[in-house]
């Protein structure tokens, strides 16, 4: 399967709009690395959510370790990795990273 940015673009705007129709309070993570929504409820946070188009060897590390670093700075145990079609789990030191399919994002 052959995608562009402009599809990674695409579907992070789809999250976008849906958490902006769910969530009062969306912002932005920065420090060493990125990720795209930190979601908080009353000033508490709820959800932190990397999206990404397809996940593969070129971008794992860059996506799950911005991912990381946001939970771990929010102290958070669990994050979610959202891509097109692909589904996955990955625990490790009382951490969970949900990789879920951006059609069972919008439906949960």
């Amino acid at each position: 399967m052959s995608f562009t940015d402009d599809d990674g673009r695409k579907l992070e705007n789809c999250v976008y709009q849906h958490l902006r129709r769910t969530s009062h309070e969306l912002f932005y993570f920065k420090e060493k690395r990125e990720c795209d929504f930190l979601v908080f409820e009353n000033n508490q946070i709820k959800q932190v959510v990397q999206v990404c188009y397809q996940l593969n060897d070129e971008n794992f590390d860059r996506e799950y370790q911005g991912l990381l670093e946001a939970m771990q700075f929010f102290n958070v145990n669990e994050g979610l990795i959202v891509t097109l079609e692909q589904e996955d789990e990955f625990e490790k030191d009382g951490i969970t990273v949900k990789v879920v399919k951006l059609w069972d994002y919008l439906m949960d």
